[in-house]
């Protein structure tokens, strides 16, 4: 099978491994260095998986900046390009996949197209009616950062829609699952698979991000409380989470989500929702704010001079300082006059948005006076009386 890959993010590369072991598969991306990358058997983005896959399977892969070679004679074509939520337009902004999409076209592809980028409920059958391009289903992917082979590898479930008025496409969604199960190391007998409706498929893949972004904005909340009021946060949570309604899980408070999905994909769904009635999305959306809100009130209420940021990045082993949350309490900081100083040694540059960054870890705990930290790591042991955090496992 001939499958081509549009974008090389943590979706499209992750993708085009797991189906590289069994198909013929092709990554295409705009930048070339990142091709080049590809193609020297190293990754662009920090991914355990990804990085040994490519550096010690065979996989038939290759990557290229021409996607006119690469779609013409593909079986399927999966578009995983970057959907960023466009505040303005109050919608995400699809022309990403439009550009992919033009190129198709005008090669006079018949391939099955596979989107993937997180998109607005209702755009795949739109896309269908405004490109007359019908072949085309969509399968949400529910990946986590930094893991994103491992959970292609061993997943949650599998979804790939049809349109609700094509029932042939049926076969095609089918087909495309079968060669996700055949990719992945979890037995095929384990795998949920659904094949939803197109615009039900795109409804699951935003309500299940905002109820993520709901349970991280609950557990914050319930942090704030225990703040304000003197409590041992730690304590409400165990006692809470041992309901098995509840559960363990997904409770450690943050200075609020971010990353590459659950800021954008609430606020979608939140637009989605438009003349629906609702109180809760929006408290969700609103929550997050509210938490940064009172977090860089903690700091200010210090008086430091100098306030450090231990790492941009969203949480350990990544690369992504997309939307991180520390970032909106950063800037809350520096509003106030105050001095900020950014430790990310993954970062190419000498400072980010005015402020200074370094990599030098001993010149940035001596000079801040108050070091924020969205998650703990042994490099802090040393100031743990400088470290303000809200992280519970990583502090005791």
């Amino acid at each position: 099978m001939k499958i081509a890959v549009a974008g090389t993010g943590y979706v499209g590369l992750s993708n085009a491994i797991l189906l590289a072991q069994h198909n013929e598969v092709t990554a295409v991306d705009i930048l070339q260095a990142k091709v080049d990358l590809i193609n020297n058997k190293k990754s662009p983005i920090v991914d355990k998986e990804i990085e040994e896959y490519l550096a010690s399977k065979p996989l038939n892969l290759k990557a290229t900046t021409d996607g006119e070679s690469a779609y013409k004679d593909a079986d399927f074509i999966i578009i995983s390009t970057p959907t960023n939520y466009d505040p303005d337009k109050n919608y995400f902004d699809t022309s990403s996949i439009d550009a992919v999409m033009n190129i198709i076209k005008a090669c006079g592809s018949k391939a099955t197209v596979v989107i993937k980028s997180t998109v607005p409920v209702g755009y795949t059958e739109k896309l269908r009616e405004d490109t007359s391009y019908k072949n085309m289903i969509f399968s949400p992917e529910f990946l986590r950062e930094g893991h994103a082979l491992y959970d292609n590898l061993y997943p949650s479930r599998i979804v790939t829609s049809y349109p609700k008025d094509d029932e042939s496409l049926k076969e095609k969604a089918i087909q495309f699952s079968e060669l996700l199960k055949a990719g992945a190391l979890k037995p095929a007998s384990e795998i949920q698979v659904l094949h939803p409706h197109c615009t039900e498929a795109e409804a699951i893949k935003l309500f299940a991000n905002t109820y993520l972004a709901l349970r991280v904005a609950y557990f914050n909340e319930l942090d704030t409380y225990a703040e304000v009021r003197g409590l041992d946060t730690k304590q409400i949570i165990q006692g809470i989470s041992l309901d098995p309604r509840i559960g363990d899980f997904y409770n450690n408070p943050s200075f609020g989500y971010g990353g590459y999905c659950l800021p954008k994909d609430t606020k979608q769904l939140l637009a989605n929702y438009n003349d629906v009635p609702q109180n809760l999305i929006r408290a969700i959306v609103e929550s997050n704010t509210t938490r940064k809100d009172f977090i860089a009130e903690q700091i200010i209420a210090k008086q430091p001079k100098v306030v450090g940021v231990y790492r941009l990045t969203m949480k350990a082993n990544s690369d992504n300082f997309r939307q991180s949350s520390i970032q909106g309490v950063m800037k809350r900081i520096k509003a106030k006059g105050i001095q900020v100083v950014v430790y990310e040694p993954t970062y190419n540059g000498d400072d980010f948005f005015n402020s200074k960054v370094t990599k030098d870890l001993a010149a940035f705990k001596k000079e801040c006076d108050v070091i924020l930290a969205n998650r703990l790591t042994d490099d802090l042991n040393d100031v743990k009386a400088k470290v303000y955090t809200r992280d519970l496992y990583s502090r005791d």
